[in-house]
């Protein structure tokens, strides 16, 4: 045994510096990877060691196999471009039993003589292998249990009605500057009053979620960072609890608390607003529409209209509207219409189109009494009412392109895109 510690220690050591540091919350206060390289260098220097490869990684220790870096260094060992390895300390190399595990192998085997850390020294020796497994072993015992307390702590936390985490909009999480105090999560003044009026215009006004992110956009609803909020988040609004007073956590587990926020709206306006949800805006929140598909033919070629969107080199998007060549024909000389002008040419259509030529009646004053009711409950008594009339003239000069396309739908008349132009037949 004399003998073959002897040749090991005649064996030219060859280090691979290996620095590592976790993003996760564990390892917060670990070095940076910087500041372990500067370090390990400066030992080696004053050792007269010889680093001949180094090797940076970002990534958790907690997983067995799941690091690049880490593969990296054992193929560098079995391959013998290297032997030894040098870091900061055992637990940048493992926090588990199965990257364990592969290191005290090598050492087995003899393709790992050393392991040199900022404090001790690894080789192949019953009692430093074990010291290794200890040190390492703690480490993992570590994490188990602060992932263990991290648990327990969200629990407790859940149980006092806070839910973890940033609050929904409409609510501001306020931190507290004592030290033991909890934070606490009261009403946005600013947009809390567009939550309300979300949940009333779905409910009282009869619209789609679409048209309600239409309307409170319109009305200056903004998120924190004062954009414009994306469509989904008015879906995700319709289905948060978090506005009633309760919530579930973790997500799906089954595990529901009582919230100690002030509710924005009660349990049974959410339950008849998720009833009210059409569910014809599912599955459409992110995708391009084109309203007026479908509703133009071609005067070349009789064939449909339908929409394109393009960006030019500045960035900027454009919607068109051409021929798309259906009806047998492989080339058509009929002129495409930006949406803008599309919009332009419907507006002046307005003059020529007259209620009795509208198909569904019914369903237009069904559409004014939607909107009155809507002013009502936007405006009080003060709210003006409009007349059928007014309202197709409304759509289609000052409506959105939805609109304009759902009215266009119901004209008896036939509307063909020659030469540019909206030609009615």
């Amino acid at each position: 045994m004399r003998n073959e510690q002897s040749a090991s220690a005649q064996i030219p050591l060859r280090y691979c510096l290996y620095a590592r540091k976790s993003s996760e919350a564990d390892e917060r206060q670990a070095m940076s990877i910087d500041s372990q390289i500067a370090e390990m260098t400066r030992i080696a220097e004053k050792e007269g060691v010889e680093i001949v490869e180094t090797i940076r990684e970002s990534k958790s220790a907690k997983d067995s196999g799941v690091r690049d870096g880490y593969r990296k260094l054992l193929e560098g060992i079995r391959e013998e471009r290297f032997n030894s390895i040098l870091t900061w300390a055992p637990d940048r190399l493992s926090r588990n039993a199965g990257d364990l595990g592969g290191l005290v192998d090598l050492m087995d085997q003899g393709g790992l003589q050393k392991i040199q850390t900022s404090g001790q020294t690894f080789t192949n020796t019953p009692d430093e292998k074990f010291l290794l497994m200890i040190l390492c072993s703690q480490a993992k015992l570590e994490n188990d249990n602060r992932a263990k307390n991290v648990k327990r702590g969200l629990r407790a936390k859940c149980a006092l009605g806070i839910r973890p985490g940033q609050p929904p909009i409409g609510y501001t999480l306020i931190r507290s500057t004592r030290f033991g105090e909890p934070s606490k999560v009261v009403i946005d003044e600013e947009r809390a009053p567009f939550i309300k009026k979300a949940f009333e215009y779905l409910i009282n006004g009869g619209l789609s979620g679409r048209q309600v992110w239409e309307y409170l956009v319109d009305e200056g609803f903004r998120t924190r960072s004062g954009k414009v909020p994306p469509i989904s988040m008015i879906f995700r609004i319709f289905k948060d609890t978090y506005y009633y007073g309760e919530f579930e956590f973790p997500k799906g587990g089954g595990n529901w608390y009582k919230s100690n926020h002030e509710p924005i709206i009660t349990k049974e306006i959410f339950e008849k607003a998720r009833k009210a949800l059409k569910t014809s805006d599912k599955g459409k929140w992110g995708r391009k529409n084109f309203y007026f598909n479908h509703i133009l033919k071609c005067g070349h070629c009789g064939s449909g209209i339908s929409g394109e969107s393009h960006i030019n080199r500045h960035g900027k998007e454009y919607t068109y509207y051409k021929c798309n060549k259906h009806a047998g024909r492989k080339s058509c000389k009929s002129k495409y219409i930006r949406e803008e002008k599309l919009v332009e040419q419907i507006s002046i259509l307005v003059d020529r189109v007259s209620l009795e030529n509208i198909h569904l009646k019914r369903k237009i004053m069904h559409e004014v009494n939607k909107w009155n009711q809507l002013e009502k409950i936007r405006h009080g008594e003060q709210g003006k009412s409009i007349t059928a009339n007014e309202y197709v003239n409304f759509i289609l000069h000052r409506g959105s392109a939805r609109e304009k396309g759902e009215m266009l739908k119901e004209l008896q008349e036939r509307l063909v895109l020659k030469e540019g132009f909206i030609v009615v037949l």
